[in-house]
């Protein structure tokens, strides 16, 4: 009887080991199957370096076809990778030497793989020649590309343009920048400036106080708290807000008098948002960053940093008051309020961002299409439709004035960020889409250290709408 026990745990501890290898080798599998381009991109994977010997690596394109990356071979087979635009998509397109950034280091998988007719890869192996790369397309447009990179000209920061019904990526610019094609011998020098950081994409890495462009975060989580009464609010701006020890000053001290909601909203009055800020239920604030992304993991194919605010019952009312006007540690990345403000003028809906549009062979053949895809509803189409006309409200009459007499409608908001405790320096935000009647672009516009949003960021923004939609 002891002996036939002894068995029957053997036999059964047996059977675990046996489940848990299968289990195991069926992970690895599926892992291996949904997770193709990350361990090809693995540094330790030999793989990779066997299809950089045998292919050369594809092109890379924008929407109308201009050559963004291309692989050049002398006459002694020594490849260089060369971009045409030099600076001018440095942190989109980024470089293949000294290791991969940019679309260079997401898109990697498929310019290292070939998809040639197989009677061109004999005729290769015979003439001795690597086979043709498969080729990027992205869905970046060169002409909004120079227009938002001539606007930015020597002022450090960052501008996003995007198609808020599809998610398309129409334009990422970011400053300072570098020449991809010199990568190589300015590499040393890149790595030694802890100053500028050049190497930064600052459009999805870089993280800075919103200022007012938050208000729009702070406005949806009152209007959800008060859906009936909201339109009843009214605030006697003097200038400022203070509460306890706390005091929250309007931009350069301005009094705006008597507000309601809206007018509070396209006058970026922060004592009445700090008003606003202490009336909101902070359990249900943090729903509301949680629903707007905040704090976590975006479904995107390239790099980027979490934009971050954490509110919860615990906030103190100080830091509740500089949270509300965008301000205290409030950290957002301008791929964050661009992701929002698409949100809104696709009536809540956010789709995903993304940058490359199709792959195809060297021939033009399609391999790979990327289609536009939901990401999440960030909203209600109710309170996007509120959201739209204060926004459109802030061009009309508040600090966005210098889009208002522009042959289309526009909607959005500026922001003066301070970022230090000289009150004076602030960095100039704009977030705002066009037309407001069926949305078509967004733009986010940032320039560190400025001044106001509305005097610096609008005027760049208008440059990019005006050569969209003129």
């Amino acid at each position: 009887m002891k002996r036939m026990k002894r068995n029957k745990q053997i036999l059964a501890v047996t059977y675990l080991f046996v489940a848990v290898f299968l289990g195991m080798m069926g992970y690895t599998c599926h892992y291996a199957v949904t997770h193709q381009q990350e361990l090809m991109n693995n540094s330790y994977n030999s793989r990779q370096e066997i299809l950089v010997a045998q292919n050369t690596r594809g092109m890379i394109y924008a929407e109308g076809r201009q050559v963004l990356a291309k692989t050049q071979t002398d006459e002694e087979g020594k490849e260089t990778r060369v971009y045409p635009y030099e600076n001018m998509f440095s942190h989109v397109v980024g470089y293949a030497s000294n290791g991969r950034y940019g679309i260079e280091a997401s898109a990697n998988y498929y310019l290292i793989n070939s998809n040639a007719k197989l009677s061109e890869k004999v005729a290769n192996d015979v003439a001795g020649l690597k086979y043709p790369g498969d080729n990027v397309v992205t869905t970046l447009n060169v002409d909004l590309q120079q227009i938002a990179y001539d606007s930015l000209g020597l002022y450090k920061g960052a501008v996003i343009v995007s198609d808020p019904s599809t998610g398309r990526i129409l334009a990422l610019v970011s400053k300072p920048d570098f020449d991809p094609n010199e990568i190589e011998v300015i590499w040393d020098d890149l790595l030694a400036d802890k100053e500028s950081g050049v190497l930064l994409n600052r459009v999805t890495q870089g993280l800075y106080p919103p200022g007012s462009t938050f208000k729009i975060v702070t406005a949806l989580a009152y209007i959800r708290e008060n859906p009936d009464s909201y339109s009843q609010y009214t605030y006697q701006c003097n200038g400022r807000f203070t509460h306890g020890e706390e005091t929250i000053n309007c931009y350069h001290g301005t009094v705006h008098g008597q507000e309601d909601f809206a007018k509070s909203f396209a006058k970026s009055c922060n004592a009445s948002f700090a008003n606003i800020g202490m009336q909101l239920d902070r359990n249900r604030f943090a729903d509301t960053l949680e629903g707007l992304l905040f704090n976590q993991e975006l479904k995107v194919g390239f790099a980027y940093n979490q934009s971050k605010l954490v509110v919860d019952a615990n906030t103190e009312d100080a830091d509740m008051m500089q949270a509300s006007i965008g301000q205290g540690t409030t950290a957002v990345t301008p791929l964050q309020m661009n992701m929002l403000t698409c949100a809104i003028a696709n009536d809540g809906m956010l789709m995903k961002p993304y940058l490359v549009d199709h792959v195809e062979t060297h021939e033009g053949n399609v391999i790979k299409q990327f289609e536009a895809a939901s990401y999440k509803r960030m909203m209600s189409e109710e309170e996007a439709q509120i959201m739209k006309e204060l926004m459109q409200e802030v061009v009309k009459s508040g600090t966005g004035t210098k889009l208002a007499d522009a042959s289309y409608t526009a909607a959005g908001k500026t922001g003066s960020a301070e970022y230090n405790s000289v009150k004076t320096d602030s960095h100039a935000w704009f977030t705002g889409f066009a037309p407001v009647e069926d949305p078509e672009l967004c733009v986010t516009v940032i320039i560190e250290g400025a001044g106001s949003g509305g005097d610096y960021a609008v005027p760049i923004a208008r440059r990019i709408f005006d050569a969209y939609f003129e």
